[in-house]
C-alpha cells in the first residue's frame, strides 16, 4: 500500500529545466504505510507529555516511519515560528508564550520512555526572545543527558539577531550542532526570508569549532527549488570550507498551495551521484536522497568517527 504526499500539481517549468514526470510525481516519491503499531505510542506519548514534533509540524513525510522506530525530532520553544520561511509548514506569526520551564524535563522524559540512544532537538525561530532561546536549548541538551545518557543534536535557528547566544547552546555540549543552509546563495532570501544572512550560516558553523573543536557539525540543503549544479556544488565547497562534517540533501516537497513551488524532482540516481560528488569533498558523511531530511537516521551520522 502506498500514500501520495502532500505536493500540489507541478508548475509550469522555466525553459531549459528538467523534469519527472508529467504533472504527476515521480514513481519514487510514494512510500509504503508502515504497518507497525508503535507510530501510535509515539504519538500518544508525545501527547501525554504535551510536547511539539517537527515530524508533525513540518508534515515530514517520514513521519510514520519514525514514529514506528519509536523515534521522533523534538520541537522545543512552542509551535508558532518568528520567520516566514517560503518552504516550510510550521505555523508563522507572534508566539503566545515564553518558554516553559519544565519543558526540557519533559522532553528528556519522553527520550527516556522511548529508549532513545541518540535525542534531536529543533525549535521554531523565536526572534522574540532576547537570546532566540538559546538558553532553552542549553537546557534540554543537559537535561538529556542527565536523565538518558544519550548523545544529543541540535538543529538550532540562526540567532543572527543574537549571535553571541551561540556560545550558550555550545556550552551545553551537544554531540552535534545542526543548521541548515537549505538553498544556494541566489535563492537564499526568497527561501528562507529577508532576515537569513547566507554568510552568517557558514560563520555559525566555523564559530562552533572554534568554541569547542569536539563538536561535530552538520548542515543540509533541499534540493528542487530552481537551483543550478554549479552553484549547489559551490555552496557545498562553502560548507567545507567552514569546516562542516555532515551533509544532508534531500527533495524539497510543497507543503501547500501558499508555499513555494516544486520547480524540480530530482531522481534518486542523481543525489547518488551528488553523494559521491560530497564525500570527495571531504564530508565525512553524506546522507542524500529524495527523502531524506536533518535528522533522518540521525543517529547513525552522530556516530561517524572523524579522527
Amino acid at each position: 500500500m502506498a500514500f501520495r504526499l502532500p505536493v500540489v500539481a507541478e508548475p509550469e517549468m522555466p525553459a531549459g529545466t528538467l523534469t519527472s514526470g508529467s504533472g504527476r510525481l515521480p514513481k519514487w516519491l510514494k512510500r509504503p504505510i508502515p504497518r507497525a503499531n508503535s507510530n501510535h505510542l509515539t504519538d500518544s506519548l508525545v501527547d501525554e507529555l504535551n510536547l511539539e514534533t517537527v515530524c508533525e509540524n513540518a508534515k515530514c513525510p517520514n513521519r510514520m516511519e519514525c514514529y514506528s522506530q519509536q523515534t521522533a525530532t523534538f520541537m522545543i520553544l512552542g509551535n508558532v515560528c518568528t520567520r516566514p520561511c517560503g518552504f516550510c509548514a510550521v505555523n508563522r506569526g507572534r508566539p503566545p508564550q515564553l518558554p516553559e520551564a519544565d519543558e526540557p524535563q519533559r522532553v528528556a522524559e519522553a527520550a527516556a520512555r522511548l529508549g532513545l540512544k541518540h535525542v534531536v532537538i529543533t525549535s521554531v525561530t523565536r526572534d522574540d526572545l532576547p537570546d532566540g532561546g538559546a538558553r532553552h536549548f542549553h537546557d534540554c541538551v543537559i537535561a538529556v543527558r542527565e536523565r538518558t545518557g544519550a548523545t544529543t543534536e541540535v538543529l538550532t535557528p540562526d540567532f543572527v539577531h543574537c549571535k553571541p547566544a551561540l556560545k550558550t547552546v555550545i556550552d551545553a555540549f551537544p554531540t552535534v550542532f545542526n543548521h541548515n543552509m537549505e538553498t544556494v546563495p541566489r535563492l537564499y532570501r526568497r527561501v528562507r526570508g529577508p532576515k537569513s544572512d547566507y554568510r552568517w550560516t557558514l560563520e555559525m558553523m566555523r564559530q562552533v569549532k572554534r568554541y569547542n573543536p569536539d563538536v561535530k557539525t552538520k548542515s543540509g540543503l533541499m534540493l528542487g527549488l530552481g537551483e543550478e549544479r554549479g552553484e549547489l556544488l559551490d555552496a557545498l565547497a562553502d560548507l567545507r570550507e567552514y569546516g562542516v562534517d555532515f551533509l544532508t540533501l534531500g527533495q524539497y516537497l510543497q507543503p501547500g498551495e501558499k508555499y513555494l513551488p516544486v520547480v524540480r524532482y530530482v531522481p534518486p540516481e542523481e543525489f547518488d551521484e551528488l553523494a559521491d560528488l560530497a564525500k570527495a569533498m571531504g564530508f565525512a558523511k553524506v546522507a542524500s536522497g529524495p527523502f531524506v531530511r536533518s535528522s533522518y537516521h540521525a543517529r547513525d551520522m552522530a556516530e561517524t568517527d572523524l579522527n
